[in-house]
C-alpha cells in the first residue's frame, strides 16, 4: 500500500514533516489573508487523522495512550477531538459529563504533546442547539484559552441550509462566547452543505480577526468541481482549513480513490492547507483506520490497520 501514491505521498510529506513540537517552534495559529499562519508570520500547514464521534465507536479511542501513538509513530501534528452532539443514543446532550470528559483528554493529550488540536462540535443541526454550544464553548475557552494548541472548531457540517440567515448567526454568537475568555485562538466555522460552500461564506464573511472557514472533502465524490468552489473562497480573502477528509466516498465507504486523493494533496501542498483524515475508528468501513476486530488503542501494526489506515500513516509518515 505505501507505494501506491509517489504522487501525494511526496507532496504530504511537504505539508506534514513538522515533528512534535509544533506548537513551541509556531506558537498561535492566526488567520491572516488566505492563509493560516504562525507567530512568526509564515504559513503553518499541520495534519493528522480526526476521532470518530466520541459517542459511537470512536469512543474507545479517546485517550492519552491513542493520542501519544499518533504523535510517535504516525507523525502527527493535529489532534481532532469529535464531540457527539446528539446523533444517536447517548451523546453529549444525554451525557455531558461523560462526553466532555472524552474531548478533554484528548486536548489534554495534544497539548502534552505540543501538537494542534481542533474541539469539534460534531454536529450537523447546530443552529437548533446555540445555547449549547454556546455553554460548551465558554467552558472550553474557560479552560484552555490561554493554550496555544488549542483551535474552535463550532460546526461540524451544516446541512442545507443558508450561510448568512442560519449559519452566521449561529456562528457570531458562540464565537462572541469564545472572545469573552480568549481573544486570540484561531476559530474554524462550518460552511453550507456538509462543509463544501466555502465560496457563501467567503461572500459574507465573519466580522472577527481569527476565523477561518471549514472544507470537508471526500475524495471518492469530491473532485476538481469543489476544489473550484475552494479557491474562489481564497481569492476572496479568506483562510481555509480541512478539518475532515476523506480517501474514499461521502458516506465513509467504498473503495479508495488513490487518483482524486493524490489531486486533493496537491491542491492542500499548493494553497497551504492544514488537515485531518477520517477517522480512528475500528467502524466496519472502508474509511476507519482500525479492522473492525482491532481493540488495541495504541501499538498498533500494519496488520491492525485497514487499507486506509496503511496508506494514511505511510502519508502523514512521508514515506
Amino acid at each position: 500500500m505505501k507505494r501506491l501514491l509517489p504522487l501525494a505521498l511526496g507532496l504530504l510529506m511537504q505539508t506534514s514533516s513538522l515533528s512534535a513540537g509544533v506548537v513551541s517552534e509556531n506558537g498561535l495559529l492566526r488567520a491572516e489573508g488566505n492563509r493560516i499562519v504562525g507567530a512568526h508570520g509564515d504559513p503553518v500547514a499541520v495534519a493528522g487523522v480526526s476521532h470518530f464521534w466520541s459517542h459511537w465507536d470512536g469512543a474507545p479511542y479517546y485517550t492519552r495512550e491513542t493520542v501519544d501513538w499518533l504523535v510517535e509513530d504516525w507523525k502527527v501534528t493535529l489532534a481532532r477531538a469529535a464531540l457527539g452532539v446528539h446523533s444517536g443514543p447517548l451523546g453529549y446532550q444525554q451525557q455531558p459529563a461523560q462526553e466532555l470528559a472524552k474531548v478533554r483528554a484528548v486536548v489534554e493529550a495534544a497539548i502534552a504533546n505540543d501538537i494542534y488540536v481542533l474541539i469539534d462540535w460534531h454536529d450537523h443541526h447546530a443552529e437548533d442547539n446555540v445555547e449549547d454550544a454556546v455553554a460548551f464553548f465558554s467552558r472550553m475557552a474557560q479552560l484552555y484559552g490561554d493554550q496555544p494548541h488549542v483551535i474552535y472548531e463550532i460546526y461540524n457540517e451544516p446541512l442545507k441550509v443558508s450561510w448568512s440567515k442560519t449559519v452566521k448567526p449561529y456562528a457570531k454568537r458562540v464565537i462572541a462566547a469564545i472572545r469573552a475568555h480568549d481573544p486570540d485562538n484561531l476559530i474554524i466555522v462550518g460552511t453550507p452543505y456538509w462543509s463544501q460552500r466555502v465560496d457563501e461564506a467567503a461572500a459574507d464573511p465573519i466580522d472577527d480577526p481569527n476565523v477561518a472557514y471549514t472544507l470537508h472533502f471526500y475524495a471518492g465524490t469530491h473532485k476538481a468541481d469543489l476544489r473550484q468552489r475552494a479557491q474562489t473562497a481564497l481569492d476572496a480573502g479568506v483562510a481555509l482549513m480541512v478539518t475532515e477528509w476523506g480517501s474514499v466516498n461521502a458516506n465513509g465507504d467504498g473503495a479508495i480513490d488513490h487518483e482524486s486523493v493524490a489531486e486533493w494533496m496537491k491542491f492542500i501542498k499548493a494553497k497551504d492547507l492544514s488537515h485531518a483524515a477520517w477517522s480512528i475508528s475500528n467502524k466496519d468501513e472502508t474509511s476507519a483506520i482500525l479492522k473492525p476486530h482491532v481493540t488495541k488503542i495504541s501499538g498498533w501494526t500494519e496488520d491492525d490497520l485497514t487499507a486506509n489506515g496503511r496508506m494514511l500513516r505511510a502519508l502523514l509518515r512521508g514515506e
